[in-house]
């Protein structure tokens, strides 16, 4: 018993000593000497545990929970050690930095919105000035809405895999913002005048398409509705977006949803109409589709078409986008370049 008080004793000691140097040290590297000296691989306290195994098997638990005690007393005492010393050197620190208050600051650059977005809301704004409202739908959206509400036949092309994203055989990625129109005449009466932008997708990649992009539809429908109420909507557009001396021309054309169609051209912005690759020598570019709603789809959606007349249009905002500022290469939207982006 006499040997197990002495090493209570040499234990209380060791503590002391350790405390004792720990106030005294300066400095991490002191610091971190005092714990490696008492409580490292080969510290003071490994040696005394190494005494503790000599002593009776009875004696042993009690002096080896006094050591761990001591062992974690010791850990938290030179953490809390090194933690003020490194607080201290941090004072001096700055203490020793001199700040020059009459440098100017680092003003973070400023973000801006992207080309497609700018493009997006002046398209939507020179229809607001007509008197639309814009209206949202789904993107992940049901094959009728897409399809079927809009005269698609169950044989059309565009309802082939290769064109377009399906879910499942009754839910696709939308090929167009066309739904919101039907969606917008199943819950309101006219008269309507909607311009729907958003994001859409179809199963094509390369320098003219991209998997994913964005279009701008819009419709109106009232009584007494004509092709020529569509021309002139459509004029307007043209005049306000590229300007009052651009030449446009209406093209035949046939859509589903839509009857008569016809597409719109106007003179080759890059050429000035004299002919170029980007218009492929015939000084005319397509930029939308449009055309009178097709009774099928009044019927639809429950108006009566002997009552209610309307027209309708799509346009691809990248497609603008790029005639705008002369891109001949769709991808370049979607690559997060900052050279390109810092330009607009």
């Amino acid at each position: 018993m006499n040997r197990t008080n002495g090493m209570r004793d040499s234990l209380k000691k060791l503590e002391q000593e350790a405390f004792a140097e720990l106030r005294g040290a300066r400095g991490e590297a002191q610091v971190q000497a005092v714990r490696t000296r008492y409580i490292g691989r080969k510290g003071f306290l490994t040696h005394w545990l190494k005494e503790v195994g000599n002593l009776p098997a009875s004696e042993r638990p009690g002096l080896g929970q006094l050591a761990n005690q001591l062992k974690e007393t010791l850990e938290q005492a030179t953490e809390r050690a090194l933690e003020e010393e490194r607080e201290r050197q941090k004072g001096e620190r700055l203490l020793g930095e001199e700040i020059d208050y009459s440098l100017p600051g680092r003003r973070s650059p400023p973000g801006g919105k992207h080309l497609i977005t700018r493009v997006t809301e002046e398209i939507v704004s020179i229809f607001e000035r007509l008197g639309f409202e814009v209206s949202e739908g789904p993107e992940v959206e049901l094959d009728y809405y897409n399809f079927e509400a809009l005269n698609f036949p169950k044989d059309h092309p565009a309802r082939d895999m290769q064109d377009t994203f399906y879910f499942s055989p009754n839910v696709v990625l939308r090929t167009h913002t066309s739904p919101v129109q039907v969606r917008t005449m199943e819950s309101r009466k006219p008269p309507l005048r909607i311009v729907a932008p958003g994001r859409v997708y179809r199963h094509d990649s390369d320098p003219t398409h991209s998997p994913m992009f964005h279009q701008v539809e819009g419709f109106i429908v009232d009584h007494h509705i004509t092709f020529g109420d569509l021309k002139g909507t459509l004029t307007y557009f043209v005049h306000q977006f590229f300007g009052p001396d651009v030449q446009m021309r209406f093209r035949p054309s046939f859509f589903p949803f839509t009857e008569p169609s016809a597409e719109v051209d106007i003179q080759c912005v890059i050429c000035q109409g004299k002919g170029c690759p980007v218009c492929k020598k015939s000084g005319w570019l397509e930029i939308l589709g449009s055309g009178m709603i097709d009774p099928e789809v009044f019927r639809f959606v429950g108006y009566d078409p002997e009552l209610y007349t309307g027209f309708a249009f799509g346009l691809g905002v990248e497609r603008i986008a790029m005639l705008q500022v002369g891109l001949n290469d769709i991808r370049i939207f979607f690559e997060n370049n900052l050279q390109f982006l810092k330009q607009f």
